[in-house]
């Protein structure tokens, strides 16, 4: 990844300045698109008429989104789903990914080809040595509705490899959680790092793999009883993600349990942070220089996140300040102009790879921490 130091000060903020005119003009597009009669979707077509301004006429940058409405993401709970596909993509297979939902009704996403897209984007910053291409993958996460899950295995394939999943419904974890029976939820994770395990040492050529953090950790316990490592099974490069990453657990995770930076250890880990409304964001890479500090950018201009205060989420905080994530989604699939994620973390400056905004410290806001169920996330 480039950092500011390779470039002078000039050429950066001269690409600072082209990121932002690339935003505004997809945002521009992106509007027009989800509100003309022609290709828009019904729910955004319905919703125009609701607005005390004309979406066409009154958008015409990506710092007017705040015209909107925050995107309630009740709006995503029960159907029909139809409503989100836009007509401009009336005759194409639509898939049906569930977000958040781990309790009641499921708030879902219809998606097209966004998740192809996104995993697209990502393989190209994933360094060749540690994510050979043809390699096979490892999906350990949750299965089922779930994007990523889906997402993975396209990522595998883009890269001319085979996908290996397990089975793992997040929503049985969450009740068992809730119902505080531990050592049933200990035997289901159990369960899930079987699979992997059997996976791994049948033979398969696994060399890349998805993880969350609590399952790595557990992986990694099991091949150790077994009397061998990640290493040793042939992984040379994983990517993880949740709320569950913070500096220091990924501290405990190149330095204990992958013994060492990827030079040392042959193994190469990315955190990442996304969701299904999202995408994907990209971690800038982390080292014990850095105190492990993770920043996260998201892909803009298909996606944008914001760092903004706690008592008015229009106005964006300064950087190295904490406030709330709020995240916008401007794809030709999918519109959400504004949406408040359930994080916080501190703003970030851009950086060489990614001139824009980013944010670090993610961890669950602190209003909504105590009521939110992480579960194997």
């Amino acid at each position: 990844m480039g950092a500011v130091g390779e470039v002078s000060e000039a050429e950066f903020q001269s690409s600072v300045s082209a990121s932002l005119d690339r935003l505004n003009e997809h945002t521009l597009k992106t509007v027009h698109w989800h509100f003309s009669d022609e290709t828009g979707s019904p729910f955004w077509l319905e919703k125009k008429a609701e607005l005390n301004f004309d979406p066409l006429k009154d958008i015409g940058s990506f710092d007017d989104l705040k015209k909107f409405p925050h995107f309630e993401d009740e709006w995503l709970r029960g159907g029909p789903i139809r409503r989100w596909v836009p007509k401009g993509h009336a005759n194409k297979p639509v898939y049906v990914f569930e977000t958040g939902g781990t309790t009641g009704v499921p708030k879902s996403r219809m998606v097209i080809e966004d998740h192809w897209k996104d995993y697209e984007l990502f393989s190209e910053t994933l360094p060749e040595k540690y994510f050979p291409r043809g390699a096979n993958w490892l999906m350990l996460g949750p299965s089922g509705p779930r994007r990523l899950r889906v997402a993975v295995e396209h990522l595998a394939q883009h890269r001319d490899g085979i996908c290996f999943c397990i089975d793992l419904d997040p929503r049985w974890v969450v009740k068992l959680i809730k119902k505080g029976w531990m050592e049933h939820l200990e035997e289901y994770k159990k369960h899930c790092v079987d699979q992997a395990v059997t996976i791994l040492t049948a033979g398969h050529d696994v060399k890349c793999m998805f993880a969350t953090p609590k399952l790595l950790e557990s992986l990694s316990e099991a091949l150790e009883e077994k009397g061998t490592s990640l290493a040793e099974v042939g992984i040379t490069g994983i990517f993880s993600g949740g709320t569950e990453f913070t500096s220091q657990w990924t501290r405990f995770c190149v330095e204990e349990m992958l013994g060492g930076p990827p030079e040392e250890s042959g193994i190469y880990m990315t955190p990442t942070y996304g969701n299904t409304l999202m995408g994907l964001a990209c971690s800038k890479p982390i080292t014990a220089e850095d105190g492990y500090k993770i920043a996260y950018y998201a892909p803009q201009p298909r996606a944008a996140t914001e760092v903004v205060t706690f008592d008015d989420y229009n106005q964006v905080v300064g950087y190295g300040e904490t406030g709330r994530v709020k995240l916008y989604t401007l794809t030709d699939e999918f519109f959400v102009p504004g949406f408040m994620e359930r994080d916080e973390g501190e703003r970030e400056r851009p950086i060489g790879s990614y001139p824009w905004d980013g944010v670090s410290g993610v961890r669950p806001f602190h209003e909504l921490a105590s009521a939110t169920t992480v579960g194997v996330y």
